[in-house]
């Protein structure tokens, strides 16, 4: 059965299946409510039903008490609908909604995407989730008191696990040891999330995707998170690498054309066998090529800092594009700041 859900103060309504959490709809409609463990036992979802009935679900009694429930208030990541409902929430519609916590993880898989590039999938510990925006990233905290920071590659309601997608870089002392020492179930800890690389949702401008590399991981995370929620803005996805094995997920990426996102592969040095007949050249160009005004976007750029700082130079400059409608990550391979 089918109900309706209001939120307050927001207004925002959608519709809620009777099997689905209250933050789980929320979460699919792209409505972003405040939560942490997602299985009631920390207390960050809770939120006041002002109006219908609902199954409270299972939880803690210290994170939901008979005083609370009395009140009105219910957890919304174990809290189902047994009615139309009008509950009371904060949203996430910021970086700075989010708490930023440090956390342990275990490394649940490692899967080579490329010969230098490799998926982690990193398990939290029980009843724990992070909250997070797609696109932001975490920084791994190293013995040495350092840290390494990576984009999440998956999408906030897809968060069994957290999927960063490393790249070996030379010299690199924490990527040496992802591709020639670490195994999994290794224990890390990390900080997050981080970061202001997110979807402006109180937009309806076209948008433009440009990564360069690894690049694609909150880039990958952003156009799911957009597909999941609804997004009916027009998205076109430019991708760049030297040679064709660089974009590692390339089935991946064609794949969501059947959901409406243009995807545009570009290759600056391919390989004879490769056998390349696609665009060529610097990533960012091909956006210069394809478009004469930019004016009325906004573009998301993630990759080598040359690479963010020539899309900015050269949209804003010569497309048009408003400072304020350019956002990006540049990956830097050293701690951010």
């Amino acid at each position: 059965m089918t109900f309706q859900i209001t939120i307050r103060p927001s207004g925002h309504s959608f519709s809620i299946e009777e099997h689905e959490s209250i933050l789980e709809a929320a979460l699919r409609h792209g409505y972003t409510l405040p939560y942490s463990c997602r299985d009631g036992v920390c207390g960050a979802c809770k939120g006041k039903v002002v109006q219908g009935r609902v199954d409270y679900g299972r939880y803690l009694d210290s994170a939901l008490t008979d005083a609370e429930k009395a009140a009105g208030m219910a957890l919304f990541c174990c809290a189902k609908p047994r009615s139309d409902l009008i509950v009371e929430s904060r949203e996430v519609t910021a970086a700075n909604d989010i708490p930023v916590k440090t956390m342990p993880c275990r490394v649940q898989k490692m899967d080579k995407l490329a010969e230098d590039v490799m998926a982690l999938q990193l398990k939290l510990p029980a009843n724990e989730r992070l909250q997070f925006l797609a696109g932001q990233y975490i920084s791994i905290l190293l013995k040495d008191q350092k840290s390494r920071s990576f984009s999440l590659a998956n999408a906030p309601h897809h968060d069994e696990f957290l999927e960063l997608h490393i790249r070996n870089i030379p010299g690199g002392a924490f990527s040496q040891h992802v591709f020639n020492g670490m195994k999994e179930r290794d224990i890390l800890r990390f900080k997050g999330p981080l970061g202001t690389f997110f979807l402006r949702e109180n937009s309806d401008k076209p948008i433009i995707f440009v990564a360069s590399g690894t690049g694609f991981a909150p880039v990958k995370a952003i156009i799911e998170h957009a597909l999941y929620a609804g997004v009916k803005r027009p998205m076109h996805f430019y991708w760049g690498g030297r040679k064709l094995a660089d974009l590692y997920m390339l089935d991946q990426a064609r794949l969501w054309e059947s959901s409406g996102v243009k995807f545009t592969p570009v290759l600056s040095d391919a390989l004879p066998e490769d056998d390349w007949r696609g665009h060529t050249g610097f990533v960012h160009q091909a956006v210069l090529d394809d478009y004469s005004d930019l004016s009325a976007h906004e573009v998301y750029v993630c990759g080598a800092p040359v690479v963010v700082e020539a899309a900015h130079n050269d949209f804003t400059a010569q497309r048009g594009l408003p400072d304020e409608a350019f956002f990006s990550d540049a990956f830097t391979f050293t701690p951010k700041a």
